[in-house]
């Protein structure tokens, strides 16, 4: 018999064999924990106030010793030591082909390639890596196909179609407190738990908002509209902080938990994918989206921080505001000279490869899959295997999924009728319907 636990788990017995992969998944999550990408690469307040006490003219004081000065939080080489011992570990009793077994063997090289990355912080090197782990602007889905850029590009022309006006986040503002109070009052209801997460406030994040464990931390000094504060309950609540939860629930594979790069994409493009589901994103969120990638393009094309800084202020943000887009693209290299880092780019990159795994899944009938990428910080390839898993009890289904996703009727209509719109001619279509606009 299982007895129950206080998160609506249950703990069981494992096998020995469970007990054997659940060793080398804590060996694991327990490995990965101190490093900690966006702490090591962030820029202090000092550098802000820099850059605007010279006038926003001068590049942010950011040099090779800036972050020699910051030292990382472990020893590399006895982290990379530690992470190969693993890996190693479970080749030698799992093997090769064992289906958890190949996951946290991947997980495990990600990790060394992170901590190179960190290595390599203020230098060339560090964007290189970024761009194997994350991507680059000048991705292609398929030979032929628009890159990331040009998906930029498009939706900006779109975007510019639309009435100034509904660009913006509408409400009432709040200010961080109020929207801490109401976004954590949200997450109760969701999470069924007042308790179960927190909402804290904290000036040392550059985005509005981030998932940890099971807190979301939101800036301080940022004001909030209610329609932010639902981008923030269905992004950071529902799907960051829902796919930890699930994945923390998990009695065998609780390597879950935890996300490596590949991870960061599939999760990042399914939050934003929940965001236009659940009627949650707005033109704003997307020109925000979009502006980014055209910053990683720029800077892969070896734009400096102030020629991207510029074009944030030419799409109409405020100074701190574009201060805070372009620290994004430069934070862990230097404001010249060294390349971006490319995080950014996994919103719209991970939205395009999940939408279409949806799509997929719904022509050839295998629906009951999608669900799986809540169960922790997935990624697509896994899916399959995270199936077969969940078929002999390693992985347990998850417990916070979306509404939209929990009934995939609703989905199931939108892709139906989406693979049949897709193919039409939107050239045609705007000829037909001249005389109506």
């Amino acid at each position: 018999m299982g007895k129950a636990t206080s998160n609506g788990t249950t703990h069981r017995t494992l096998s020995s064999y469970e007990s054997l992969v659940r060793g080398l998944s804590d060996r694991l999550v327990e490995a990965q924990r101190p490093i900690r990408i966006l702490d090591a690469i962030k820029w202090d307040d000092d550098v802000e106030r820099a850059f605007f006490a010279a006038g926003a003219r001068e590049l942010p004081p950011v040099t090779r010793d800036y972050y020699a000065s910051r030292p990382l939080p472990f020893d590399p080489e006895a982290k990379l030591h530690e992470l190969h011992t693993i890996e190693r570990d479970i080749r030698r009793q799992l093997g090769e082909l064992n289906a958890p077994g190949q996951m946290m063997s991947r997980m495990c090289q990600e990790y060394r390639e992170v901590v190179h990355m960190l290595t390599h912080r203020g230098t060339r090197g560090f964007s290189e890596i970024s761009e194997r782990l994350y991507g680059s602007a000048t991705d292609r889905f398929h030979a032929g196909d628009p890159t990331l850029a040009d998906l930029g590009k498009m939706m900006a022309c779109h975007l510019t179609s639309l009435a100034q006006d509904s660009l913006g986040c509408d409400g009432a503002v709040l200010d961080a407190p109020q929207a801490m109070a109401l976004l954590a009052e949200r997450l109760g209801v969701y999470f069924q738990d007042p308790t179960a997460v927190r909402v804290k406030l904290s000036d040392g994040i550059v985005a509005d908002a981030a998932a940890g464990s099971d807190y979301i931390k939101i800036r301080g000094n940022v004001a909030f509209t209610p329609r932010h504060v639902r981008l923030l309950e269905v992004h950071e609540g529902w799907v960051h902080l829902g796919t930890t939860l699930n994945g923390q629930a998990q009695p065998v594979c609780t390597f879950l938990s935890k996300g490596p790069p590949s991870a960061t994409v599939t999760q990042e493009g399914l939050a934003v994918l929940t965001e236009i589901f659940a009627f949650a994103s707005h033109p704003a969120r997307v020109r925000r989206l979009t502006n980014r990638i055209a910053g990683v393009a720029m800077a892969e094309n070896g734009a400096n921080f102030l020629e991207v800084y510029r074009h944030f202020l030419d799409q109409a943000y405020e100074p701190r505001e574009a201060y805070q887009h372009t620290t994004r693209i430069f934070r862990g290299s230097l404001p010249e000279g060294c390349g971006p880092f490319t995080k950014d780019l996994c919103y719209s990159k991970g939205l395009v490869l999940v939408y279409n795994y949806i799509r997929l899944a719904v022509q050839r009938g295998m629906l009951h899959r999608v669900p799986l990428l809540f169960c922790g910080k997935t990624t697509l390839a896994d899916i399959k295997t995270l199936a077969q898993l969940v078929e002999e009890g390693l992985v347990v289904p998850p417990r916070f999924v979306p509404p939209q996703f929990a009934d995939l009727h609703g989905i199931s209509v939108w892709m139906c009728y989406a693979n049949f719109l897709g193919g039409l001619s939107l050239k045609r279509i705007e000829d037909d319907y001249a005389g109506l606009f």
